[in-house]
């Protein structure tokens, strides 16, 4: 049913307020994928979060802690094509392939193993904080996330990502957005 209610629309046959939208996303990554063609069904929504996520790429984050925190997204919403995009993102960062092992394993464990790396351990706990406390996380953990480098600043920044891949996970997951196969080898 999902699928009937969610056509993969090309900029020919989506809405006319999304086709721009398609066409950058098309231009930037050389294809369309499918999450974006389903999003299409929605201008406000595909618009929103290419927004969103475009600020949130500009953020003062720095580009592994900003994977962090959308995989941890991800993985907690049981984004399949998030995570196969963001494992393609990190590799290409040069992430370490332990780093990028954690974050997938982490939708299949109870008790969730800390990641070796202290700094971006200390932004994906703040990321599960922010969202277990809708944002009224302590006086602690704002103070354990900046003393691993963080401003106040970031974390702000860390709702901005939160708001930005939790409105694409739950899109993706509602849309049953299939994996396209140019994400096959990071699924």
């Amino acid at each position: 049913m999902t699928g009937t209610l969610f056509p993969d629309h090309t900029p020919e046959t989506a809405p006319a307020a999304s086709r721009r939208s398609m066409e950058t996303t098309t231009k930037r990554l050389g294809y369309l994928p499918a999450p974006v063609a389903r999003m299409a069904n929605s201008p406000h929504l595909l618009d929103g979060f290419l927004k969103i996520s475009a600020m949130f790429e500009s953020t003062t984050l720095d580009p592994l802690s900003r994977e962090v925190l959308i995989m941890t997204i991800a993985t907690r919403n049981g984004c399949h094509v998030c995570v196969a995009m963001h494992t393609a993102k990190l590799t290409a960062l040069g992430a370490d392939a332990d780093l990028i092992k954690s974050l997938r394993e982490q939708q299949h464990q109870q008790q969730q193993q800390p990641l070796s790396d202290e700094r971006l351990e200390a932004v994906r706990q703040f990321t599960l904080a922010v969202i277990a406390t809708a944002g009224a996380v302590s006086d602690d953990t704002l103070r354990d996330f900046t003393a691993h480098g963080y401003t106040p600043q970031n974390a702000l920044e860390v709702v901005l990502g939160i708001g930005a891949y939790t409105m694409s996970t739950l899109a993706n997951r509602m849309t049953a957005a299939p994996l396209d196969e140019q994400l096959a080898p990071f699924a």
